[in-house]
């Protein structure tokens, strides 16, 4: 599965996120390697994050597809998963999520993962919506990606910027959807470290 040509207009520059140009390859063509990497994206460095689909990606014989990785035995993919280098902190509690994810997108939206924002022509309230039914996806994470589609990938239903919040912001540096360099993810990274401090006076 690879992006549609109408996802890429002028203007929009491959993706910098893993800070690995193999894996930023992977996550600029397979639309489901990005939702993962989204998935993946806690309690680790972001880039860490969204360089765990090429580990999946190699190790499933150079191919990331969702209905191989929701068909898997649950333990062979566990052990896949956990494979030093593993594609997580908690390998195993992820592979779980992300069979759960691909096993959610074939039985809802028969396996195609583009379809969950371009399905039916929807608004960025209704792809927002759509996010949030994915597993493992709440609101704060389904706002950052409805962004990150925005503002990297071209896609920009109606009311997009408004449905993804603060992250949909024009010039912003809260989070992924931000990240196009090595300076913007420092500047992403400051940001977050700033806000953590903020919302910890705020809690004394």
């Amino acid at each position: 599965m690879v992006w549609e040509k109408t996802c890429h207009p002028v203007g929009v520059t491959k993706l910098c996120i893993a800070q690995n140009p193999e894996a930023d390859e992977l996550l600029d063509s397979s639309p489901l390697a990005l939702l993962l990497g989204m998935l993946l994206d806690q309690q680790i460095q972001m880039e860490i994050a969204f360089l765990g689909p090429k580990k999946l990606y190699d190790r499933l014989g150079g191919k990331l597809d969702v209905h191989t990785i929701a068909d898997y035995d649950p333990e062979a993919f566990a052990t896949l998963a956990c494979t030093p280098p593993a594609i997580h902190r908690y390998g195993g509690s992820m592979a779980k999520r992300v069979q759960a994810l691909c096993q959610f997108i074939v039985s809802e939206w028969d396996g195609d993962v583009e379809a969950i924002w371009t399905r039916d022509k929807p608004t960025g309230a209704e792809v927002l919506k759509r996010l949030k039914a994915l597993p493992g996806f709440g609101e704060q994470k389904a706002k950052i990606f409805l962004a990150l589609l925005g503002k990297q990938r071209g896609v920009q239903p109606y009311g997009w910027r408004k449905a993804a919040g603060d992250y949909g912001t024009a010039g912003s540096h809260r989070s992924v959807a931000d990240v196009t360099s090595h300076d913007s993810l420092q500047q992403v990274r400051s940001f977050k470290k700033a806000a953590k401090i903020a919302a910890r006076a705020t809690d004394k």
